[in-house]
């Protein structure tokens, strides 16, 4: 295949919804599952088998290639099929149907630990993820000291990882991942966890990474770090392949179609309400169900400003915990970013378990007239991520005099008070 990194053909990923995992079975299992045996049989062929379970395919029909070298994002809503791509390329999970060839070693970083023994110690897993990886242990003491340096956990090295903190977690994984020279790197949305200094560590050792030779497939709800590190895009819609190729090209066109979709619209007393509702579990601490924007008459007036309103679930109490909203333009850009502990600081000390709704109003004349999307979020600093969620679009119209605004070219224009008076001379 010479400059071929991987191959995909065909690709597909089903499951049956409703089914719980298999568990664990002991000889008393066994022989019981041995006795009902015949009269499993008897079921199946008298038909007598019970309701048939849904089939759901994750992802459907998927073929493309990446070179050698080449850094590929993939970008598309929740749901998409991402996360199971990036499984099936990892040998994590087997396909439904189709294939995938891999030409050289595969390293990955798909969730916080991956790979990891929790009994270990950091160095006991850093040779254990090398190993895995196919490499000598004399390989592995030359990159040892630059992985235990980036990662930062040098006080922590010969404690147990079960101990370490998510944080610290992710960064010796990343870390190891990175370091060890796989062939093949897979990065999911798991870099965003961390602070600002460690994600821009991870970005330009990303770079590096594919300036060596190494491909690179990078998994990201960031569209500035999408088309910032990577020139092709792949975006996913309800697992199917929706489009391939440059990534400004992809990025713009995603956010373009993003904005059409509004969500359900109700309207009372003069409101209108743009909603994003769901009624999955993800079983995290904290989950958003539903997400509403707000604003007065039939579209959002640059003067008149919006609201956002977020309801969640506590499952268990927590603390260092955030909920945020962000709008980002067309290309990506974060143009406004608030969170819930912004003037309510002591939120991030404990929350308690329950269901609860947060509002928050975004002034008029602040934002210029345009297309926007709305992206809400929540995590714990520094520490995790639970919900990181792209629900909708919207569009700001400019109903004043638009010699005014229309001729400015920034995002944010406030109308503030100036004061003008005569003078005499300029002297």
């Amino acid at each position: 295949m010479g400059d071929i990194a991987i191959k995909v053909e065909g690709l597909g990923k089903q499951y049956r919804l409703g089914v719980t995992p298999e568990k664990y079975y002991n000889l008393r299992d066994a022989i019981v599952n041995t006795v009902k045996a015949p009269f499993k049989k008897f079921a199946r062929l008298s038909g007598k088998t019970g309701p048939e379970k849904e089939m759901f395919w994750a992802l459907k029909d998927v073929s493309f290639e990446v070179k050698d070298g080449e850094v590929l994002g993939i970008i598309g809503r929740n749901g998409a099929g991402k996360s199971t791509l990036l499984k099936i390329l990892s040998r994590i999970t087997e396909p439904t149907e189709g294939c995938v060839k891999l030409y050289g070693r595969v390293g990955s970083l798909l969730e916080v630990g991956t790979g990891f023994h929790p009994e270990l110690t950091g160095r006991e897993n850093i040779y254990l993820s090398g190993a895995i990886l196919g490499m000598r242990k004399l390989e592995i003491n030359r990159k040892f000291d630059e992985i235990v340096d980036f990662a930062g956990i040098e006080k922590f090295l010969d404690t147990p990882v079960k101990r370490y903190s998510s944080g610290m977690y992710v960064r010796l994984a990343f870390a190891v991942a990175a370091h060890l020279d796989p062939e093949i790197l897979l990065i999911d949305e798991v870099l965003a966890v961390g602070d600002a200094e460690f994600q821009q560590k991870c970005l330009t050792k990303m770079g590096e990474v594919s300036k060596k030779g190494r491909t690179v497939i990078f998994v990201s709800h960031s569209m500035q770090s999408v088309m910032s590190l990577t020139k092709l895009t792949l975006c996913l819609d309800s697992g199917k392949l929706h489009a391939l190729g440059p990534s400004k090209l992809i990025v713009q066109e995603y956010l373009a179609c993003f904005v059409q979709a509004v969500g359900s619209i109700t309207k009372k007393d003069g409101v209108t309400s743009q909603i994003w509702e769901t009624r999955e579990s993800n079983l995290n601490a904290i989950q958003i169900v539903r997400v509403e924007l707000c604003y007065d008459g039939d579209l959002i007036d640059v003067r008149a400003g919006f609201s956002i309103r977020l309801r969640y679930t506590i499952r268990e109490p927590v603390s260092g915990s955030v909920l945020s909203a962000i709008v980002h333009d067309l290309n990506g850009n974060s143009i406004l970013s608030t969170e819930d502990v912004d003037l309510n600081p002591e939120l991030l000390d404990r929350r308690p378990a329950g269901y609860f709704e947060t509002n928050v109003k975004i002034p008029g004349d602040l934002l210029s007239p345009g297309k926007y999307c709305l992206r809400v979020h929540s995590g714990i600093v520094k520490v995790a991520i639970f919900d990181n969620l792209e629900v909708f679009g919207f569009e700001i119209i400019e109903t004043g005099d638009v010699r005014i605004r229309g001729h400015k070219q920034a995002y944010v224009l406030p109308y503030l008070t100036w004061k003008t008076h005569p003078i005499d001379n300029y002297v």
